[in-house]
């Protein structure tokens, strides 16, 4: 197919006609996407969990698909860039109240990060719903405070953050109705604090931490406070708290900290004559690994999250290495970067960035793909669809380049939901790109929404729409081979 518009792509200006594009842009093939997928989300890899032995049986095999396909290794030729992180794990922890000692996991789960540094003999007061109004009536400063909420989101919830506000020195929640609720409930919560208890830097355990949180079941709130559940939400219809007395309550907390070696795996397509100037591509190859509980498959493969990414870059990687390789390689160099601790806060990007290969002033650009292999309910049926995040916040020559290359090759219909910064799933500061972002260099965030098999075992390659995974891996690489070609850098904005 012969297309009007040319580009130009040497020091000499030499015209080379828009075929040479699509040429390329075909040769991203859904077989590979296919055959990479099904071994990288396949159970062999045990979800990749950061740190664990699927994590890096997914890192090996990337590497040596950079390595089969001639990229160049730029960390000391090789293609791993190791790193250390921290894991954060909880040891023994426990609560006696009113002669009674209560059970880990079934009574009560600590969220905190606090080391109590022995056992802790501390006055707890009961703070109703937590309300500002309530701490008219209750001074908790230095005393640990009970509150009862309705928020499944404890740790970030409003009124543990105003518990802590008030001066409590440890915080005990009650956020379930029933026993059965309080298990799902502590399940999902110990998921969530354990998926974000590996750091960057080690932790400092002698430093004051701020309280952490108890998370208790309804029989447990009663009993720390001497009572029934029944009668501390009377309390809270009546707002009669003054007349409540304290219960002494004892507690431990123990933090311990593991060292978690782990790897981000890059290659290079180095540049011609502004290979000096970097566009990286990247995509995270970690996800949540095994499910502790539960029966039948417990396996959380990942093949969206972020399968799809990752077989992605490297498919354009293997694309550009071929293409060098036969003479029509980029004008500046790529790094093709799969990052590990995506899961986890974002550790192998914000590692990147905080040690780059390339300085960031010479990186041009990020284009970064998390999740590309699937719809979601909005767009369960109707065109081929991407959401388009971060392109214009810091360049518009980046977003106005990201469409024209779309609406010339493939017509994807860009979707701009999650670009709004004050979305409320913050999607722009939730994937790898944003530690780029928030260093000046101009990204673009691929993502094909949340859909129901997020993050759950049932995230299987059975499930993907290949098809669309080639398109939108075709998208990013249109406009990863204008970024890297054209005659000028693009501009940042003032």
């Amino acid at each position: 197919m012969l297309f009007a518009s040319l580009i130009f792509r040497t020091a000499q200006a030499q015209v080379v006609p828009d075929t040479l594009i699509a040429h390329y842009g075909n040769e991203v093939s859904e077989q590979e996407l296919r055959d990479n997928l099904t071994v990288l989300a396949s159970d062999f890899m045990e979800g990749r969990a950061t740190g664990k032995r699927g994590q890096r049986m997914a890192a090996s095999f990337i590497r040596a698909h950079f390595s089969d396909n001639k990229l160049m290794g730029p960390v000391a030729g090789d293609f791993l860039q190791p790193l250390d992180l921290y894991r954060l794990s909880q040891g023994d922890s426990h609560v006696s109240a009113n002669g009674r000692q209560f059970r880990d996991k079934s009574d009560f789960i600590f969220l905190g990060r606090e080391d109590s540094g022995g056992e802790v003999q501390v006055d707890l007061v009961f703070a109703g719903d937590g309300a500002e109004a309530v701490y008219q009536q209750v001074d908790v400063r230095n005393k640990a405070v009970l509150i009862i909420i309705a928020n499944s989101w404890v740790s970030g919830s409003k009124e543990v953050a105003l518990a802590r506000k008030q001066g409590a020195r440890m915080i005990f929640v009650c956020n379930t109705s029933n026993q059965q609720e309080f298990d799902r409930s502590s399940t999902q919560s110990k998921r969530m604090r354990d998926s974000h208890s590996l750091t960057l830097e080690k932790p400092n355990l002698s430093e004051k931490q701020r309280p952490g949180e108890f998370l208790v079941s309804p029989a447990t709130a009663g009993a720390l406070m001497g009572t029934t559940i029944e009668k501390l939400r009377a309390t809270i219809v009546k707002k009669s708290y003054k007349k409540m007395r304290s219960s002494p309550i004892r507690y431990k907390t123990s933090i311990e900290v593991d060292v978690v070696p782990t790897e981000n795996v890059v290659g290079l397509v180095e540049g011609s004559d502004k290979k000096n100037e970097v566009l990286l591509v990247t995509a995270h190859y970690d996800h949540v690994g095994i499910a502790e509980t539960g029966t039948g498959d417990r396996i959380n493969n990942g093949a969206d999250d972020d399968g799809s990414g990752t077989v992605a870059v490297m498919e354009m990687a293997r694309v550009f290495a071929k293409a060098r390789s036969e003479g029509h390689g980029p004008r500046r160099s790529i790094l093709f970067m799969l990052v590990t601790g995506e899961e986890s806060g974002l550790l192998g990007s914000e590692f990147y960035a905080s040690h780059p290969l390339f300085s960031l002033q010479s990186t041009i650009a990020d284009l970064n793909i998390d999740m590309i292999g699937r719809r979601d309910p909005k767009h369960n049926q109707g065109n081929a669809y991407v959401y388009v995040i971060g392109a214009d916040k810091l360049s518009t020559e980046l977003n106005a380049i990201n469409e024209r290359m779309n609406s010339t090759y493939t017509k994807l219909e860009f979707d701009y939901t999650y670009n709004d910064e004050a979305h409320p799933d913050r999607l722009y500061y939730r994937s790898d790109h944003w530690n780029f972002a928030k260093r000046n260099v101009p990204v673009i965030f691929y993502f094909d929404g949340i859909h129901e098999d997020y993050h759950r075992v049932t995230d299987e390659v059975s499930k993907i729409d290949f098809p669309l995974l080639r398109q939108r891996a075709q998208c990013v690489f249109y406009t990863a081979w204008e970024l890297a070609n054209r005659d000028t850098r693009i501009t940042i904005n003032n």
